[in-house]
């Protein structure tokens, strides 16, 4: 058995916890992406609100047109009654003709645009029904995402228990030089093929390092990137 065995196996649980803590990382990141996704829905039930809003101020534009005519056209026939001369009758009779093809003229806009609110109605509908489903997607893949990191927490909390027992394993000084590597290399223990390349950073070993590796009576490094070789028995 090599004697940095206890260091492969503790590799091998790290790594693991490398996977998670990256994992752990991913979920926010995720959870944000899915966010983005509900933008562009928002964005097209924004515009069509817009739209809406825009068309429903034309109707309320033409009403209000439409509304003070007729106010005028009440104020005429009401003062009418109290003229003293036909002429003036008549020049009132011209006022109100004129106001009521006004109205007529403004009754055919209005019509044009409530004809525009209709499918502009529509829009929103179905821009509020994608931006629901949508919704409700997203939060259900959020709750599964929120699942899943405090399924990944309890478990690299296990794992974490693990290694410590791993730890107790390896020989003092072989840790300790593991873990002053295990902040810069990944993977720490490498195998040396039998062409004595490191499989860490592939540089050709003097043969005097593949016969160190071979004796198999402790450490030996990379002389190039400092992880530990070792040779499969």
């Amino acid at each position: 058995m090599s004697v940095v065995q206890p260091l492969l196996d503790l590799q091998e649980i790290d790594g693991r916890i490398r996977d998670l803590q990256q994992e752990i990382r991913d979920i926010p990141q995720r959870k944000d992406q899915e966010q983005e996704r509900l933008s562009g829905a928002r964005e097209a039930l924004d515009h069509a609100q817009a739209e809406l809003k825009n068309a429903q101020l034309r109707v309320s534009e033409v009403e209000l047109e439409i509304e003070a005519r007729q106010d005028r056209i009440q104020a005429l026939k009401k003062n009418q009654v109290l003229l003293k001369t036909n002429k003036e009758f008549q020049m009132y009779n011209l006022e109100i003709a004129k106001l009521e093809g006004e109205i007529a003229n403004y009754e055919s806009r209005q019509i044009v645009a409530l004809d525009d609110v209709i499918p502009v109605k529509h829009r929103v509908a179905e821009a509020q029904a994608k931006l629901q489903e949508d919704q409700e997607a997203v939060d259900a893949y959020t709750a599964e995402l929120d699942a899943r990191l405090v399924a990944v927490q309890e478990e690299l909390a296990a794992v974490k228990t693990e290694r410590a027992e791993a730890a107790k394993k390896v020989t003092p000084q072989f840790m300790f030089y593991y873990e002053r590597l295990l902040s810069k290399r990944w993977p720490v223990v490498v195998e040396l093929g039998d062409d004595c390349v490191c499989g860490g950073c592939h540089l050709v070993q003097p043969p005097s390092v593949g016969q160190m590796v071979r004796r198999n009576q402790g450490i030996v490094a990379c002389q190039m990137c400092g992880r530990i070789l070792f040779m499969k028995q």
